[in-house]
């Protein structure tokens, strides 16, 4: 009996030492992916700054070209409206002259 136990006792070492390697090959290799994904999260982290730094810039010139815009727009309201106010005192103008002869 106590062969049988021993034998027993053998197998069971035997077998809890390669499922014991097993487990360090598969920890090794996720180690391994870890260490991968670690360095491609950094290089996306870096592409993600990188991105919005230079949205920041190019929003920044939007808004730029946005004021100009602006400006732009209330000078040629001003004209237009100067303008206006000119073709109106001339209509007045010829109706004055016209009605004169």
């Amino acid at each position: 009996m106590d062969d049988k136990v021993y034998d027993l006792m053998e197998k069971m070492y035997i077998e809890f030492k390669k499922f014991g390697i097993d487990i360090t090959e598969k920890v090794g290799s996720l180690e391994a992916k870890v260490g991968g994904l670690d360095v491609k999260v950094e290089k996306l982290h870096k592409d993600v700054m990188r991105i919005e730094d230079k949205l920041d810039a190019n929003s920044k010139a939007l808004f730029d070209g946005y004021g100009q815009t602006y400006e732009k727009l209330a000078v040629l309201e001003t004209k237009v409206d100067d303008i206006s106010s000119k073709v109106e005192k001339q209509d007045v103008e010829i109706r004055v002259i016209k009605g004169a002869k």
